[in-house]
C-alpha cells in the first residue's frame, strides 16, 4: 500500500540526517541542471547546426522550442503519474530515457531525425521534472530550510537556462554541434545511480485510477495552444492556424471542466481559485517567456550581427547567469524581510527594466547594453522564480505538492517555449519586413529573408558588394527587429506585473502547506 507522505517509514525525511537531505538535495538538482540546460544549450549551436542539416526557419524554431513545448505539455500527467506510481521510479526512468534521447539527437543527420531527439528529451525530462518539487516539499518540513533549498532549486534551474549558452559555446567551438547533446550521457549515468541509492519512494495517498481521457485534452490543448501562437504570431491568420488556436484553448477549457468533476483530479483546478496561486504561476511563466526568448535572439544576435565564435558568444550571456544565481539565493532572506508581494514585484520590475533598456537603446545596439539587460533579466528571473516556486508548493496540502510541482515546472517549460514561439515569431516577421531592396532574386532572396542565417549563408556564397550589402541589411534587420521584439516583451512584462502585485496581498507570507 502506498504510504502517504511525511507517515513515519523508511522514506521519512524528517527523521533523515540533515547531510542525507542535501545530500538527496543534490541529486534533484544535477538532474534538474541538465533538464533545464538543455532548453538553451542549442542557441549558440544553431549556425553550426543550420550549416550541417539545412533546417529551414521554421524547423529552426522547432528544433529549439518543441523541447520545452512537449516537456510543458506533459508535466501535469507525468506528475499525476508519479503521484500514484512512484515519484522515484518516475524520476529514474525519464532520466533513462533523456539518456537515449541524447543519443538519438546526437545522431542525427536530418532535421526530423533530431526533432524527434528533442521531443524524446522533453518525454524524458517531463518524467523527471515534477519529481523535484515535490520531492523538496517531502523533504525539507521546516519552513525556512525548505526556502533556502527551494532558492538553490531556483538558482540552478536558473543556472541552467542561462549557462546552457555558455557550455554550447564551448562544446560547438572544440568539437561539435552534436557534443551539445553527449555531454548529457556521462551525467545521467551518474546520476541514475546516486539516486537509486539516496532517493525514497513517495506516493500521494490517492488510490484512483489515472484520467487518461484528461490527459489527452491536456496534452493536445497544450500543443495546439503553442502551435496556434506560432504560426498566428508569425503573421499567417490562415483559417487552419487559428483554427488551431482556438481548439486549444477549447480543449483546455473542457480539460478545466472535466478537473472540477473528478474525487481524484490530475490537476485540482481549484487551487487556481487562490490568487497567490496564480499569481506565482504567471509570475514563472512570464520570467522564463522573457529569459527564453532573449537568451535565444541575443545569442544569435551575438554570432551573426557581431560575429563572435560559439564559445564567445555563450561566455557572453554569462551575465544573466550570475545575476540569476544572486537573485535566486538572496530570495529567501528578501521574501522574509520584505514579503512576498515585494520580492515579486522587484523581479517582474527588473525583468521589464531590462526590455526597456534593450528597446530605447540607440541602433546600432552595443554588447555594454546587451550585458545590462542580460544582468537585469538574470536577476529578475531569480527573484521571481524563488518566489513563485515558494508560493506554490507553500499554497497546496502535502499530498498535492507533486500537482504543485507540476505547474511551477510546466508554467516554468512552457514558458521558454512560448517565448521563442511568440516572440522569435515576432522577431521574425519584423525581421523578414526589414529585408527589402535586396541586390537578390529567387531563392537567394527567400532565403535571405527567411532568417539572418539564411542571409549569412548567402552573403558567404556571393560575390564581393552584393555579399556585403546583403550581410549589412540583414544586420540592420536583426538589430531593429530586436529593438521592437523588446518594446513587446516589456509591454507584457508591464501588464503582467500589475496583474500579479494585485493578486497577493500585503503582507502574505510562504508558510509550511495546509
Amino acid at each position: 500500500m502506498a504510504r502517504a507522505p511525511g507517515e513515519p517509514g523508511t522514506g521519512d525525511r524528517a527523521a533523515a540526517p540533515d547531510a542525507g537531505r542535501w545530500a538527496m538535495l543534490a541529486v534533484l538538482c544535477a538532474s534538474l541542471l541538465l533538464v533545464a540546460m538543455d532548453a538553451t544549450i542549442l542557441n549558440v549551436a544553431l549556425p553550426s547546426l543550420i550549416d550541417d542539416l539545412r533546417p529551414g526557419a521554421l524547423e529552426q524554431l522547432w528544433i529549439i522550442d518543441v523541447y520545452g513545448l512537449v516537456l510543458g505539455g506533459l508535466l501535469v500527467t507525468t506528475g499525476a503519474v508519479g503521484d500514484r506510481w512512484g515519484r522515484k521510479l518516475l524520476f529514474l526512468t525519464g532520466f533513462v530515457l533523456f539518456g537515449l534521447a541524447s543519443v538519438v539527437a546526437a545522431t542525427s543527420h536530418s532535421s526530423g531525425q533530431l526533432i524527434t531527439g528533442r521531443v524524446l528529451l522533453g518525454l524524458g525530462g517531463a518524467m523527471v521534472m515534477p519529481s523535484t518539487l515535490s520531492l523538496i516539499r517531502n523533504i525539507f518540513t521546516d519552513d525556512r530550510e525548505r526556502a533556502l533549498a527551494i532558492g538553490i532549486w531556483a538558482a540552478v534551474a536558473g543556472a541552467g537556462a542561462c549557462v546552457g549558452p555558455l557550455i554550447g559555446g564551448f562544446l560547438v567551438e572544440h568539437f561539435a554541434w552534436q557534443s551539445a547533446f553527449w555531454v548529457n550521457v556521462p551525467v545521467v549515468v551518474v546520476t541514475v545511480v546516486a539516486g537509486i541509492g539516496l532517493l525514497p519512494e513517495y506516493r500521494a495517498p490517492q488510490h484512483g485510477r489515472l484520467d487518461w481521457p484528461g490527459a489527452l485534452l491536456s496534452v493536445a490543448g497544450i500543443v495546439a495552444l503553442a502551435w496556434g501562437i506560432k504560426h498566428v504570431a508569425k503573421g499567417s491568420l490562415h483559417p487552419g492556424d487559428v483554427g488551431v488556436l482556438l481548439s486549444g484553448v477549447v480543449l483546455l477549457a473542457v480539460f478545466a471542466r472535466r478537473q472540477l468533476r473528478l474525487d481524484d483530479p490530475l490537476l485540482d483546478v481549484r487551487l487556481f481559485r487562490t490568487g497567490p496561486f496564480t499569481a506565482a504561476a504567471l509570475a514563472t511563466l512570464l520570467a522564463m517567456l522573457a529569459i527564453g526568448a532573449a537568451l535565444f535572439l541575443i545569442s544569435l544576435w551575438l554570432q551573426y550581427v557581431h560575429g563572435y565564435s560559439p564559445a564567445e558568444a555563450g561566455l557572453r550571456t554569462l551575465p544573466s547567469a550570475l545575476a540569476m544565481l544572486a537573485g535566486s539565493l538572496s530570495s529567501p532572506w528578501l521574501m522574509h524581510h520584505l514579503g512576498v508581494r515585494a520580492v515579486l514585484a522587484v523581479g517582474l520590475g527588473a525583468l521589464a527594466a531590462g526590455f526597456l533598456l534593450l528597446a530605447l537603446a540607440p541602433e546600432p545596439t552595443t554588447y555594454p547594453v546587451v550585458a545590462l539587460v542580460l544582468a537585469a533579466l538574470g536577476l529578475g528571473d531569480g527573484l521571481a522564480i524563488t518566489a513563485s516556486a515558494s508560493v506554490l508548493v507553500s499554497s497546496v496540502p502535502v499530498e498535492r505538492a507533486g500537482q504543485a510541482g507540476a505547474v511551477s515546472e510546466t508554467c516554468y517549460e512552457l514558458g521558454v517555449g512560448l517565448g521563442v514561439a511568440l516572440l522569435g515569431s515576432i522577431h521574425g516577421a519584423v525581421y523578414t519586413g526589414r529585408m527589402t531592396g535586396l541586390p537578390l532574386h529567387g531563392s537567394d532572396l527567400d532565403t535571405a529573408r527567411e532568417s539572418v542565417g539564411g542571409a549569412a549563408e548567402v552573403a558567404e556564397g556571393a560575390a564581393g558588394d552584393t555579399g556585403r550589402r546583403v550581410l549589412d541589411a540583414a544586420r540592420a534587420a536583426f538589430d531593429t527587429a530586436l529593438t521592437t521584439t523588446a518594446y513587446v516583451s516589456a509591454g507584457i512584462v508591464v501588464a503582467v506585473t500589475l496583474l500579479v502585485v494585485l493578486m497577493v496581498p500585503r503582507g502574505f507570507k510562504v508558510t509550511g502547506g495546509h
